[in-house]
């Protein structure tokens, strides 16, 4: 019998110097970078954990804990081919992605093909037509609003067979 799970991803880091600002796996000209333990990619966070939500497998921290040094600097959208792997494993299929980066700056339209492309390889090439990737602001409220960071929000739908 098949299910059909939804889950939910958030994501939240600050920007910071003298970092590379990654965000859906690609490179974006900023004057700075995002703070984490890995490339911290909100983006792909937050797709991570939406994931691992409605596959029930946990978290993005229960499985690669920023305790654990061999994660250290890791290209996240590594942890998403980890991930997907674990979901092929498990017979569950990904019938798609919506998200949403939450920020003043970057705007990151001119951006998004180019992140679905690099979600969908991560994931065995999953249609691009199956990955939604939003940007909007908070109109200067909050944090983001005041340019200390990037949020990320993301659902998924997936089947589980």
């Amino acid at each position: 019998m098949n299910r059909l799970r939804i889950g939910i991803g958030y994501d939240v880091h600050a920007f910071a110097e003298g970092r590379d600002l990654i965000l859906g796996g690609v490179k974006i000209d900023y004057k700075y970078g995002l703070m984490g333990h890995s490339d911290a990619d909100v983006l792909i966070h937050a797709i991570i954990d939406s994931l691992l939500g409605a596959s029930n497998l946990g978290d993005i921290g229960k499985l690669f804990p920023d305790t654990d040094a061999k994660y250290k600097g890791i290209s996240s959208i590594e942890l998403l081919k980890k991930v997907n792997s674990l979901l092929l494993a498990k017979n569950i299929e990904i019938i798609n992605i919506d998200s949403v980066v939450i920020c003043e700056k970057p705007k990151i339209k001119d951006n998004t093909d180019k992140m679905k492309s690099e979600i969908s390889i991560a994931l065995n090439k999953l249609d691009v037509n199956r990955i939604g990737i939003k940007g909007t602001t908070t109109e200067k409220l909050g944090f983001t609003g005041r340019g200390e960071g990037i949020a990320a929000q993301a659902v998924s739908l997936i089947i589980i067979q």
